[in-house]
């Protein structure tokens, strides 16, 4: 009788809930400090087009943080891992995807890279299955130096740069080199993160007045971002070089390599749903 007790409580519990792996998206933005980023940052487009190739489509959070401050602190990397946390607990997740943009992208790899720093983090670093890092800024841009030093970057693209917020500090190329020497892992001689990070790179901005495709997700951000292209090397997405985007975890794919037409991101389109992006994504989940 004991025997068969137990087969049964062994029956029950093959077939529980808790047996089965609960998984998760969290789209996590870039520099800013958002409060409706689903809205004012990633577009319900873009994030209801890629969660339908997730397992449970309606297990999702859109992160809402002041990403203005250094990665670590309390109201940035924090912030972020208490939105994360509450979200596993809330639905069970043990399988966790991020989608990351920009400098977004830095702010997850202190949390993997720091398990030690919040007793937050080990949940979340257990949880996590896989991140993808869209036009990740891990290796600093040159951009980021020329708004500190107060020149006409200030001005010209306070729309995507802020105003030499700690985050734009944190961005410049020596900084990120120092950080990506000591404190973030991911990067070349440096500890891996643990978990798989797949960049996206964007290689490009095309403005063309004439061109339809300049137009998707806003043709004047096309514009600026062509022009900052004018102080970065020759592969950029107008706000970050390639190089940079590359720094940390493992290039998945160039633009051209994958989207619609062949077409570049620039760094406001890596965000939205332009050249079959959004699909990529699904189809990648």
């Amino acid at each position: 009788m004991k025997i068969y007790n137990k087969l049964i409580m062994l029956g029950l519990f093959a077939v529980s809930p808790l047996t089965y792996a609960a998984s998760g998206l969290a789209f996590i933005h870039g520099t800013g400090n958002q409060t409706d980023a689903l809205s004012d940052y990633w577009t319900s487009e873009f994030v209801d087009s890629v969660r339908q190739g997730a397992t449970s489509p309606n297990n999702y959070v859109v992160i809402n943080c002041d990403f203005d401050q250094y990665m670590w602190e309390d109201v940035a990397a924090g912030c972020l891992a208490e939105q994360l946390s509450t979200f596993i607990d809330n639905k069970a997740i043990t399988d966790l995807t991020l989608i990351t943009h920009s400098n977004g992208g830095n702010l997850v790899r202190w949390i993997l890279s720091n398990p030690t720093w919040d007793g937050r983090y080990p949940k979340i670093i257990n949880a996590v299955s896989n991140v993808i890092a869209i036009a990740p800024s891990s290796g600093g841009t040159p951009l980021a130096d020329a708004v500190n030093q107060g020149n006409v970057f200030e001005t010209s693209l306070g729309w995507l740069l802020g105003y030499g917020s700690n985050a734009v500090k944190q961005q410049q190329v020596s900084w990120m080199s120092y950080y990506n020497n000591t404190w973030l892992n991911g990067t070349t001689n440096r500890p891996t993160l643990g978990k798989p990070f797949e960049v996206i790179v964007g290689s490009d901005v095309e403005s063309a007045i004439w061109d339809s495709d300049s137009y998707c997700a806003g043709y004047q951000y096309q514009v600026a971002l062509e022009t900052t292209q004018n102080w970065l090397d020759d592969c950029s997405d107008g706000f970050l070089e390639c190089q940079s985007q590359g720094a940390a975890g493992t290039v998945w794919f160039t633009d051209k390599q994958r989207t619609a037409g062949k077409e570049p991101l620039s760094h406001q389109q890596s965000r939205r749903a332009c050249f079959n992006l959004d699909t990529i994504i699904a189809d990648h989940i």
